[in-house]
């Protein structure tokens, strides 16, 4: 071997040495950095207080972000938020039909006078309860529509009260588990059907012009239940009073229904909203308090409306004696309403028998002339908004519907005519026609109408229950805008209240009325003027951003619990960064759901919270315990 051959080959050794020395001193360097750099927790092979599989028990917490190797396209969760996870307990199983705004406590507070203590009174917020409502025991899921216009489970609105005292007028009868509805009332004890024909052979119900309707001491609301297969929707109201759960009755059988009561704040509607107004025997003393009643009825009734009256003192000469009235009274207070009734420029349709019939002029050409013979009522003053109507006082004015050219006709409808239904649902409402909501033009009107469309189509690829036809009855649109949502499912077996924030840019509940839908005002930093379990749906488009500044989300969300039914759906719409933490606090209320995308998919920053409220009730009472035990 030659000299070069032997120093190449020590070179090569050398080389050999220089490369395992510097591997071996980068690897010492990579296990001191990951030794130093992670934390062990030594007990944790041998820690049995977690339900963790045992990989994870073992695992190590570093300063490392995990790699997401989820694919992007498809609606998973955002990560995982660092809102602290928040338990609302159970109330008290007594205030399972607990109604914040209408307690019976709080109302002794106030005057008597105008019955101002039975209408709305909502707790401080430091009042305010933090506690879910439960379902009363053996509560089960509602009927379906329309077999549940006549029955309802006993457990889910335990009260007899009702079958004894309007034993004889069928309202409802009590029998086995179960209320039966037979359709009977004080002045229709043949039943609403039988009623509403009475009433449709004095005035048209037919032919799609009367479709909004207003049912003032509503009952049970069975004639707002049998007004529904005529296609006509009714608003019904009563107070929270001796006639226990008379709203609640209602409201289970499926249909429209809320708390409320004429005192002295107006009613919770804009100006003309209503095509039809009813009493049945409602003990509002109409012609009293300079006629005030009739007045706000005449507020919220549209142009050509007609309000019906049918009990005292209608038809007094033959029923004075059943009544146990005077004939002087009876006689005197229908001559007040009568009166009343003229001085609103109303005209008497029609008294038959036991109706009687009214109708608001379609507009104030005539009525603006009499009032140089007629001094009173006088007109409201033109600054005051007569869609204002949130706790807003009740005033003995007339008010004034839109001008119309003096030239035009008596028939000539003030504010615009409104198609009949069905078409009505669809054609621009004469509200937007006239540009009396600004930046919401004809056009714009009708892309939200298709917008929502496509945006109902794709909640009920989200939530399947929402496309099944029947799971849903009672339906609440908690920021509704110009009714989309509802005109989207208005073929389906649903009624849908629109409600309309107060905090609301636009006051948009009068173009709703103007679709022939039904709603109302709210504030949702306070509660429903309704009964716990009221909806088997709740839809919230950006309410939570709306009251970002206003109140806790938790309180909205824990109003939401209330209304909603165990088993019920809710779809929340909002920024992303909102419905992380909605979706965190609503953990708390045995709600479970999870975050989508918006149906134009993965980059929008609104995304689509669905979630469904957990069954729950409270637990069986003590004896069933014991008996149960002993049973054991």
């Amino acid at each position: 071997m030659n000299l070069s051959t032997r120093i190449s080959s020590r070179d090569k050794k050398s080389n050999l040495y220089y490369i395992t020395l510097v591997a071996v001193l980068c690897i010492g360097s990579y296990l001191l950095g990951v030794w130093q750099n992670t934390t062990v927790n030594p007990r944790a092979a041998f820690d049995t207080s977690t339900d963790a599989p045992p990989c994870e028990k073992f695992s190590k917490t570093t300063s490392t972000t995990d790699l997401d190797f989820n694919a992007h396209h498809n609606p998973h969760d955002p990560p995982p938020s660092t809102v602290t996870a928040v338990s609302f307990p159970s109330c008290d199983a007594a205030l399972s039909e607990h109604t914040p705004c209408e307690d019976a406590k709080r109302s002794l507070k106030f005057s008597r006078e105008r019955l101002e203590y039975r209408q709305r009174h909502c707790p401080d917020r430091e009042e305010a309860l933090k506690c879910r409502i439960p379902a009363p025991y053996g509560y089960k899921t509602p009927f379906r529509w329309p077999e549940s216009r006549d029955v309802a489970w006993f457990a889910n609105v335990p009260h007899t009260e009702l079958t004894v005292e309007k034993k004889n007028q069928n309202w409802v009868r009590y029998e086995n588990d179960r209320f039966w509805f037979p359709g009977g009332g004080t002045m229709f004890p043949r039943g609403a059907d039988a009623y509403i024909d009475d009433i449709g052979r004095l005035i048209d119900l037919s032919d799609g012009s009367i479709r909004t309707a207003i049912d003032t001491g509503c009952g049970v609301a069975s004639f707002g239940a049998y007004l529904l297969s005529r296609n006509i929707t009714t608003m019904s109201f009563a107070p929270r009073d001796t006639h226990e759960a008379q709203v609640q009755f209602a409201l289970e059988r499926g249909v429209p229904a809320m708390i409320g009561i004429m005192a002295t704040i107006r009613l919770p509607y804009p100006s003309r909203a209503f095509d039809l107004a009813h009493c049945s025997r409602c003990l509002i003393p109409w012609g009293k308090n300079d006629g005030v009643y009739l007045m706000e009825v005449d507020r919220v009734l549209r142009p050509g409306g007609y309000w019906i009256l049918s009990g005292p003192p209608i038809n007094w000469q033959k029923r004075w004696k059943g009544w146990e009235r005077t004939m002087d009274d009876l006689n005197e207070e229908q001559t007040q309403i009568e009166q009343v009734a003229r001085s609103l420029c109303w005209k008497k349709v029609v008294q038959r028998d036991d109706l009687a019939i009214w109708q608001k002029p379609f507009n104030h050409i005539h009525c603006k002339k009499m009032r140089q013979v007629l001094k009173n009522p006088e007109f409201c003053r033109y600054d005051q908004d007569p869609d204002m109507a949130w706790y807003t006082k009740m005033d003995s004015c007339l008010t004034p519907l839109p001008e119309v050219d003096e030239s035009e006709d008596l028939k000539t409808v003030a504010g615009g005519k409104v198609e009949k239904w069905p078409a009505r649902l669809n054609a621009v409402p004469p509200r937007v026609n006239n540009g009396d909501l600004k930046e919401i033009t004809p056009e714009a009107f009708l892309e939200d109408t298709e917008l929502w469309k496509q945006r109902v189509s794709y909640y009920k690829k989200l939530d399947y229950q929402l496309g099944e036809t029947g799971r849903y009855r009672n339906l609440l649109d908690m920021n509704a805008y110009l009714g989309g949502f509802a005109a989207a499912l208005a073929d389906e077996p649903v009624w849908v209240m629109n409600v309309v924030p107060v905090e609301a840019k636009h006051n948009t509940l009068g173009v709703i009325y103007e679709r022939g839908l039904i709603g109302t005002y709210q504030n949702w930093c306070e509660a429903m003027s309704t009964y716990p379990r009221t909806y088997d749906f709740i839809h919230a488009d950006s309410v939570f951003t709306l009251y970002q500044d206003k109140c806790e989300p938790e309180d909205i969300l824990l109003e939401m619990d209330r209304v909603l039914r165990p088993g019920g759906g809710v779809i929340i719409r909002d920024d992303v960064d909102v419905l992380i933490k909605v979706k965190e606090l609503s953990k708390g209320f045995q709600w479970q759901g999870r975050i989508a995308d918006h149906e134009k998919g993965p980059h929008e920053r609104v995304k689509i919270y669905y979630a469904v409220k957990q069954y729950w009730t409270v637990p069986a009472p003590e004896e069933d315990k014991n008996n149960t035990k002993a049973l054991s």
